[in-house]
Formats: structure tokens, C-alpha cells, sequence
């Protein structure tokens, strides 16, 4: 005689969406999760957080016109040297001021 068993059956089998196919379409068409989070005092707001949880490929989002990631230095090799190329040339334009500062100043100080 075959006990059945116990376990149910793990999600996914028998014609159900299996983890990767909710992951597919999740990312394809993208979520929000929004929420606000208040704390008053008698009728005194003392603080408010506002959450917002956007979950979707990189296509979407880009498509969605959300593209902080690329300029942001921490996240993008094109926008760290970007930023070190600008601070460079803020260097060199800075020494060239002061080069150029130098020899009134000598004269000034009567060399």
C-alpha cells in the first residue's frame, strides 16, 4: 500500500508560472511600489518619508526615461572619467590662473 505524501507539490509544476517566468514579466513590464510614511504629533507633522520602489530591466527603465546610473561616478566607468577629465581641466585652469598671477605679484613685491 503507497502513502501519499505530505509535501505539497513545489510552485511551478503542474501549469503554474514558474519564479522566472514572474521575474520576466516583471521586469518587462515593470512595478511601483509607492508608500508615505507620517508621523504626527496632535495634528503636528514632525516627519514624513516618502518610499518609492521602481522594479524593471534596464530597457524599461531607460524607456521610462530614468537613466541615473550612468552619470552617476560610484556606478559608470564612462561618467568616473568624465568627471575626472572636468576636474582635471578645472585644475589646469586654476594654475594657469595662478601662473599667470605670479609674475604681477613678484612685481608688486618689488623682485
Amino acid at each position: 500500500m503507497t502513502m501519499p505524501s505530505r509535501l505539497p507539490e513545489p510552485y511551478g509544476q503542474g501549469g503554474g508560472a514558474n519564479l522566472a517566468d514572474i521575474l520576466e514579466r516583471v521586469l518587462d513590464k515593470g512595478i511601483v511600489i509607492a508608500g508615505d510614511i507620517r508621523i504626527n504629533l496632535l495634528d503636528i507633522e514632525l516627519l514624513t518619508i516618502k518610499l518609492r520602489l521602481i522594479v524593471a530591466s534596464v530597457d524599461k527603465a531607460k524607456e521610462m526615461g530614468i537613466d541615473w546610473w550612468e552619470d552617476d561616478p560610484a556606478l559608470s566607468s564612462r561618467a568616473r572619467r568624465n568627471e575626472l577629465a572636468r576636474e582635471n581641466a578645472e585644475l589646469r585652469e586654476r594654475l594657469a590662473q595662478l601662473e599667470l598671477a605670479e609674475p604681477a605679484r613678484e612685481q608688486e613685491e618689488g623682485r
